[in-house]
């Protein structure tokens, strides 16, 4: 990456750019390579000391075949992507964290250089998400160090090289966690289970024939962590079988607890823009409730594939490329309701009846296994859309066409997804 001069101090005059990018990783990076087609002055802040988010330190393959259109592991996709936005002359700021919104709409960062306010017409955050850590589960018991995510996991072992243990139990069974199992075993890890609360894993049979197949881990389903023992160190989880309610331990030095993905909203929050449950609420071209924000990748759509959240940052280019030319802001629209069994949806507003989202396509994800079954797309009593599905897997996404949007009335009240059992 080319070395940046340091930044005006934050007590001088704001620092003007067309656009800055909050997040350096494959959304941030693919939005600002786009938007420098379009504009002359783009910048990019992040907090990691290197560009590329968390594909930098996920060292198996299967990144950039949607975006780049070509396979290579996730060190080579982020390097790719940081060469990508240097020889597009990006303004990259690493070590740089936005902490807070000026009066104006402008950001306030803060870095080894000091804090710098800027002042861009237009805003994207792709600040991304984060595995939810032990505290937020809620798991109770001892608090000894081996307690890690899979983030947290694969820095210490992949970018530090530090030892992350012995023997290890992988709490979650999506594909995060079968990604934690290989960098364990590459490791010289012994990973003595896998331990899901859901009643089957939720990732694909290759994935985990490749991890915990090869390795012969047991996976033991419908299994709460009623605690973490251990003193100096992880000595043992204590597990409880929701059937049943049989407890058992398993003696490890080492607790990954995976997925159960949150989206980075600090500082959405803190503008505040308009939420749909954890995630902003966007519209089909990835602008917030406030005029000049916008908001792209995981933050959005807490989490999809890298490359799924770097085709979103194109999208959100295009959309900023737009507004900068023509100032055209809509209004709030219609917003898309996703209750029981949905998680949450993406894009979570409608403002037109012709504008497409990212890929063409409403994300969507569920808490628990269903089908078969219908999802239905209502408005006022109407259904715009039907698509029958054999069963809808927690922790994995599923994508509805938009050939409906030309129906719905933007004046008229919510739209809801719906879950019809049955054929």
């Amino acid at each position: 990456m080319t070395p940046l001069p340091a930044p005006a101090s934050g007590t001088g005059p704001a620092r003007a750019v067309e656009v800055l990018v909050v997040g350096g990783g494959p959304a941030g990076l693919a939005a600002a390579v786009e938007l420098r087609r379009h504009l002359a002055t783009v910048a990019l802040v992040e907090r990691e000391l290197v560009l590329g988010g968390i594909p930098r330190h996920t060292r198996h393959s299967g990144y950039g075949g949607r975006d780049l259109h070509r396979v290579m592991s996730g060190p080579e996709y982020a390097r790719r992507y940081a060469a990508l936005a240097d020889r597009a002359n990006v303004e990259l700021h690493v070590s740089t964290s936005a902490t807070d919104w000026c009066a104006d709409g402008g950001i306030v960062t803060t870095s080894p250089a000091g804090i710098v306010r800027w002042a861009p017409r237009a805003v994207l955050l792709t600040t991304g998400c984060r595995e939810r850590p032990r505290a937020a589960r809620l798991v109770p018991g001892d608090r000894p160090a081996g307690v890690l995510t899979t983030g947290s996991l694969q820095q210490f072992a992949d970018l530090f090289h530090r030892p992350v243990g012995g023997r290890a139990v992988v709490i979650g069974a999506e594909h995060v966690s079968f990604s934690a199992i290989h960098t364990l075993t590459a490791h010289g890890v012994f990973v003595a289970a896998v331990v899901t609360d859901q009643p089957r894993t939720q990732t694909y049979a290759l994935l985990r024939a490749l991890t915990a197949g090869r390795h012969r881990v047991p996976v033991h389903t419908s299994t709460d962590v009623v605690a973490v023992r251990g003193t100096d160190r992880v000595s043992a989880v204590e597990l409880a079988d929701r059937r049943s309610g049989a407890r058992w331990s398993i003696a490890c030095d080492t607790v990954v607890f995976t997925g159960d993905w949150v989206p980075d909203y600090e500082l959405a929050r803190r503008r505040p823009l308009a939420m749909a449950g954890r995630h902003p609420a966007v519209d089909q071209w990835l602008r917030t409730s406030r005029p000049g924000v916008f908001a792209a990748g995981n933050l959005v759509h807490a989490a999809e594939t890298a490359d799924v959240a770097a085709l979103g940052g194109r999208h959100a280019a295009r959309s900023i490329a737009s507004y900068l030319t023509d100032g055209a802001w809509p209004g709030s629209g219609v917003e898309v309701v996703a209750s029981d069994p949905f998680l949450w949806v993406h894009p979570a507003r409608l403002t037109s009846q012709s504008e497409r989202p990212a890929r063409g396509r409403l994300l969507t994800r569920v808490g628990r296994f269903l089908g078969p079954g219908t999802i239905q797309v209502v408005q006022a009593g109407r259904v715009l859309h039907a698509a029958y599905h054999r069963r809808l897997v927690p922790n994995r996404s599923i994508s509805l066409t938009c050939t409906w949007l030309a129906s719905v009335d933007v004046e008229n009240g919510p739209v809801a997804l719906v879950w019809h059992a049955g054929r």
